[in-house]
């Protein structure tokens, strides 16, 4: 019974790994199904390292990783060492690409701000040529600043349509269907601020 105990106990590193690993998830917005479904590790392991119980495998962190798109080592750091206020331009973390985006149509999307429970997120997003998420419209809480750091950003919020150029910026309520489309032949950058509140 005993053995069985301490089996059953939580270890300080696993629990910071799972610390960070519950935070990362719930930042981007993820199930643990929808994680579990995306990284191809299990369900019940995911939940294991969340409440700092189990003994992961390299693989499976490494895949955990990957699906979240973050470096392997913040758990294995458990995010010790992990400044909560700069993100470093080596350091940004890359957010995973959309199933649903054709291999020509793939946006880089980084993360600018430090991403333990920040209110805030600031993404700069890199659209090519041609890019339209047209059809499928975003539609979620919070309120949303777009500035177009280079090239052309045609935002569609609801019924209006608007052309951004470089150093046009645009905020609106994200509770609204809105795409994003780059129509012309020159890649698209544009810094994006979202907040979980609406005006």
């Amino acid at each position: 019974m005993g053995v069985s105990k301490e089996r059953d106990a939580p270890n300080a590193e696993v629990a910071a790994l799972g610390r960070e690993l519950r935070d990362e998830r719930q930042r981007q917005g993820l199930s643990l199904n929808a994680l579990s479904q995306r990284s191809g590790v299990s369900f019940g392991l995911i939940s294991q390292l969340e409440r700092g119980l189990g003994n992961p495998s390299f693989l499976a962190l490494k895949r955990l990783a990957e699906a979240l798109g973050i470096p392997i080592s913040r758990f294995l750091e458990g995010g010790a060492d992990r400044d909560d206020l700069v993100v470093r331009a080596d350091e940004r973390t890359m957010l995973p690409v959309l199933e649903s985006e054709p291999e020509s149509q793939l946006v880089v999307r980084e993360l600018l701000t430090p991403g333990r429970r920040s209110s805030l997120q600031v993404i700069r997003s890199t659209l090519p040529p041609g890019f339209t998420n047209e059809g499928k419209a975003f539609r979620h809480l919070g309120t949303e600043c777009v500035v177009v750091e280079s090239g052309t950003l045609t935002v569609v919020h609801g019924e209006r349509r608007v052309e951004l150029e470089p150093g046009d910026a645009m905020t609106y309520p994200c509770s609204v269907p809105h795409w994003w489309a780059n129509t012309t032949a020159e890649p698209c950058v544009v810094l994006g601020a979202v907040t979980p509140f609406e005006q």
